[in-house]
Formats: C-alpha cells, structure tokens, sequence
C-alpha cells in the first residue's frame, strides 16, 4: 500500500476509537433519538468532519474492495499463466528436445551428406585419374611397341648399339693408311711419301654391336658386343667393291652383385684405359677423335682379359689379368734367341703377323675415385718377358746346345684426373710411366730390346695426355688434346762374336741417320705384287731413325644437327692434328718427320 493510504486507514481507526461513546449514548435514549430526528439539528464542525471522513473512508473502502478484487482478478490471472507458462516451458524443453535430436539428426546427415560428397568427389577424381593412367598406359604400351628402348627376349633385355659413318682424312704426308694413322710410321723426310699427301674417305668405322642383359635378383647377368669394319681380309682393297671385313672390338659377359662386385670376361678395354664412372666397362673416356687410333699420350689396349672390382661408396678397387704380346725393337742384335713366331694357320693367327710365346699375363691393378666432381684413378701394371737364349750360339762353332729360358719383369704406374673446372669445361690429365709399357700408349713405341747375350731388356717409356673439352650448349662440343709419348735409348756393348765392340739395343748411338732426309728413287720393278712398281716409293737409305718422342696437338668441333631419343642423333664432327715424330741421335743427326692432318666426318646414331 501506498503511504497516502497508510495514513487514512490510521485516521479511521482512530476516529473510530473516539466515536464508540457517542454511539452508545444515542442509542439510550429512543425518544430522544426520534426527537432529535424530528428536529435536525445543525452538525458541528467536528460532526461534520467526522462525516465526512466517514465517507471518504467508505469511499475509500469501495475502493480498496475494488483494488482487491482486481488484486484478486489479477492473481488469478498471475496463476493462470504461470500455469499456462509453465506449459509454456514444459512444451519448450520438450520442443527443444525435439529440436536438438532433430538437429543432431540434421547434423549427421549433413556429415553423412558431406562423407558422401567428398566420396563421390574422390571418387571422380579417381575415375579421372584412372582414365589419365589407362591414356598414359595406352600411350605408353603403344610408344614400347611403336618404339621400344630395349628388345625382350625371354627374361633378357637387348639394346641395340650402332652408328653408321662417313668419315674422312687428308694428310699432308702420306702414310697409306685408313681413318687410323699410325703415328710411329709417320715419315722422315729421305721418304718420297714425305712428299705426297694423301685424301682417303672411309665408312669402316661405322659400328654395330648389342648389350645383353638379365636381373635374375641377386645378381645381373651383362653380354656385350661391339664390331666395326676396320680389319681387313685378304681380299681386302679400296679398287671397287672396298670389301673390308667385320672385326671384333669387345665382346665380354659380366656377372655383378648387389654389393658392388662385379667379374667380367671376355675382351673388353685394358685397365688401364681411363673410365667415366668407377672401373665400368662401356664408359671408356676416349678422346673425341674422328681418328680411329685417337691421340698421342693416350693409354689404351683392347684385348682379352678377366677383370674383378669391388665397389664401395665412391671408391672402387678392380683388377685384371690380360693377355700379352711384346713389342720388340733392336739394332745389331746377334741371332742368339727368340721371343716368338709367325702365326700358324691352323691356329687362327694371321699368318702375315708375329706373335711372341707369354709366360704369364699382364696384370693390372687400379683404384677409383668419384667425389661429387671429378673423377680420379691410380693404378700400376706388372710385365713378364720371356725369350729363349742361346749362349752357344756366338763360340766359334754356332751351337744351339745349352739353350736357356729367360724371363724379365717390366711395368709402371699411371694415373688420370678428370675435373670440370665449370659446368662447360672438364680438364683431364693423364700420365704412365715404366718400362716395358710400350705397347699400351697409342704410338705403339717398344717394349723390349735385348742384351748382346740374347737376354730381353725392357725399355723405359713415358705416355701423358692433357685435355681440354668444352659444351658451350647440348649441340656443341669443342676439344683439345696435347700429348707425347718417349721411349729411352736402351743400348749395350757387345764382347760376344762378331758383335764384339758393336753397341746393341735400342736406338744405338753409332748407328747412321745420315740419309733420312735425301730422297730416293723407287725401289723396286713391276711384277703385279703389292709393294712392286708402280706402288714403289723411295724409301732412306741409311736411316736408323729410331723413334725417341712422339708428339701430337689436336683441336675439334662436334656439332649435334639433330637429337631425338626417338630417332636418334646426327652429327657433324671436324678435326686437325699437328704431329711431330723426332729420332734418337744417330750418326749424320736426328731426323724429324712432321704431319698436318684434317679429319671430317658425319654420323648417325641409333637412339
């Protein structure tokens, strides 16, 4: 309640209080009352005051009754809708109920929906991706038929090796060879082939061969061939039908681990022959040369041999037993031993070649090493000589009786490093160094000479070649090489015979140079004979002209025209050697014999 209304109902009950009395008394006396209502008499101000309140109070009775009837009235209603609320919220919890199971029903399928969604999305990116494997299937299935790398037969792989060629050379002397040139033959100037030069076209260097493979797991089984046209047969000639005969350059089987090692047989390129990669067989570095007998100062045999290697990280170790052969070289020399023979026909020797009688092969080891650039070796090689000697030979009466077998041990040691120096230019760096190393340089300087009593004596040699390659870009590569190959004057004094007092060996001081450069006439008359006239040039007379050095410089070009993996490569190659070929000093002076040589050539390579 308000205070207004405080304050009214505290007057009224006071009031009230006071007015007990009055009430009483008049109520005593009936006659009095009725008299007095007869005769109304005039209300005093406190009568009329306390009317007055009276009806106030009444009216303000009616209206607390009103106020509590609608006090009533609303409290009714207040139950009502708290009822009807808590309705309200009974039917909102249960709603909200509904509502989140139906919302947790929505949000699994709309998860289900989108697991859906990203399954068929998967799944479409997987049809496409099928559809883009069977494209690139097909393509590929059609490209290995259409054009496949390697041929299959069995459980074997066969790649094809080839490259057809035009080549040619012009030299300034003549030396009536092929695309190969034979360095130590090049001629003094006493030779009337000093005095012609000579242009010859050739297609024998173009090669065929195979690479034959099968990976059985823990092996690989490996077959290679390589031939080419320069050996000659004995119908062999440049008249009409040029019919020069298939030869042999490598044939080898290789069985290799896992774990590194490998053993090849077969014949393959010496050990000594500088590798790319480790001691593998197939990445012989030769140099770029159109000449098919390569560079001056480069170290190389091919012939029979077994090799093993190990390989482990960037080092490999391999060595190998090779075939043998001696190269022999002697002035004044008695007839008191033998070192071989001619070939026998019914052994499969050429019987126009000698062939020395070996007591054991040439062995050779080397170690490799390929860092992240470069690639470097080093390596030795040990040489047995054997001749059979006969000391009776120079007494008075010849005798063959107490004939001795000989043997003498030769070899060296050699190395190669090969560096780019940037991604366009490698150098390369190669030296042997020993005695009786002859044979394994290019020039094909001697290996032995001999001693006045028949014994073998090994010369010392030394072989070394720089090189210089440059690839400006894929197509072209420019090349250069300097190299030098020397053989020791190896000389001894006889006492023996009718050698006594000679000095006997290679390259004798005493012996005469004096007409390797005065020219002569021809030497022989016709008779239909190879070497007869017209085919007859001069040669020196009184010309020893034993080799002491051998030098040659080379520069080139190999233009690729045409790469493709798919049909191959087409290139053009250009290439001039200057060579100098200087004696040992003899009696009238040491001859030097010089050669300019062009060499073009143009290829194709298989892919």
């Amino acid at each position: 309640m308000t205070k207004q209304l405080q304050a009214t109902l505290a007057a009224i009950l006071v009031i009230s209080t006071m007015s007990v009395p009055a009430q009483t008394s008049s109520t005593a006396t009936p006659a009095k009352a009725r008299k007095t209502a007869k005769k109304a008499p005039v209300e005093s101000t406190t009568e009329r005051q306390i009317r007055e309140l009276r009806e106030e109070m009444q009216s303000q009775q009616a209206e607390i009754d009103a106020l509590k009837r609608q006090n009533a009235d609303k409290d009714a209603k207040l139950a009502t809708a708290s009822q009807d609320a808590q309705a309200a919220n009974a039917a909102a919890a249960a709603a909200t109920a509904q509502t989140q199971s139906v919302s947790s029903s929505v949000q699994e399928n709309k998860e289900a929906v989108t697991t859906l969604n990203s399954t068929l999305t998967d799944l479409k990116n997987l049809n496409v991706g099928i559809a883009q494997t069977i494209s690139d299937t097909k393509k590929d299935l059609s490209e290995k038929i259409d054009s496949p790398t390697t041929l299959h037969y069995k459980g074997v792989t066969i790649t094809p090796v080839a490259y057809f060629a035009f080549e040619n050379v012009y030299r300034s002397r003549s030396m009536n060879s092929d695309i190969n040139t034979p360095f130590n033959a090049t001629p003094y100037p006493g030779a009337a082939q000093a005095h012609t030069s000579e242009l010859n076209f050739s297609g024998r260097q173009s090669r065929l061969g195979g690479l034959f493979e099968g990976n059985t797991g823990p092996f690989k089984l490996s077959g290679y061939f390589e031939s080419d046209f320069l050996g000659t047969g004995i119908t062999s000639n440049s008249n009409q039908s040029n019919s020069y005969v298939l030869r042999q350059r490598q044939i080898w089987g290789q069985a290799a681990t896992t774990s590194g090692f490998a053993v090849t047989g077969g014949q393959m390129w010496s050990l000594v022959t500088e590798t790319k990669v480790s001691t593998n067989n197939r990445t012989e570095n030769t140099p770029m040369n159109i000449d098919a007998q390569y560079n001056v100062g480069f170290s190389w045999a091919r012939q029979a041999a077994i090799r093993f290697q190990q390989k482990t990280g960037k080092l490999t170790v391999a060595m190998a037993l090779e075939n043998a052969q001696i190269l022999y070289s002697a002035t004044n020399a008695n007839a008191n031993f033998f070192i071989g023979n001619a070939g026998a026909g019914g052994g499969q020797y050429n019987l126009s070649a000698n062939f020395s009688n070996n007591v054991a092969p040439d062995v050779i080891v080397k170690a490799t090493y390929d860092p992240k650039l470069g690639h470097y070796e080093i390596g030795g090689l040990a040489r047995f000589f054997r001749d059979r000697y006969y000391p009776g030979q120079t007494n008075a009466t010849p005798t063959a009786a107490g004939g001795v077998n000989d043997t003498k041990i030769g070899g060296g040691f050699f190395a190669n490093a090969r560096f780019p120096v940037t991604k366009f230019v490698d150098f390369g760096l190669h030296a042997l160094v020993g005695t009786g190393v002859g044979r394994y340089g290019t020039s094909s300087l001697p290996d032995v000479t001999v001693h006045p009593d028949g014994t073998l004596a090994p010369i010392k040699s030394y072989q070394g070649l720089y090189s210089m390659e440059f690839h400006p870009n894929k197509k072209l590569d420019l090349f250069g090489y300097a190299g030098a190959e020397y053989a020791q004057r190896t000389v001894y004094l006889s006492t023996l015979g009718t050698s006594a007092g000679k000095l006997v060996g290679y390259a004798p001081p005493t012996s005469s140079n004096a007409g390797c450069n005065t020219e002569t006439l021809p030497t022989s008359a016709g008779n239909g004979l190879a070497g007869a006239a017209p085919y007859d040039p001069g040669t020196p007379g009184s010309c020893l002209g034993a080799t002491r050095v051998v030098i040659e410089g080379t520069a080139g070009i190999t233009y690729r025209v045409y790469t493709s993996p798919k049909f191959g490569r087409l290139q053009y190659q250009l290439q001039y050697s200057y060579l100098d070929r200087a004696a040992w000093t003899g009696v009238g002076g040491a001859p030097k014999a010089t050669n300019n040589m062009v060499f073009t050539g143009m290829r194709y390579y298989i892919p």
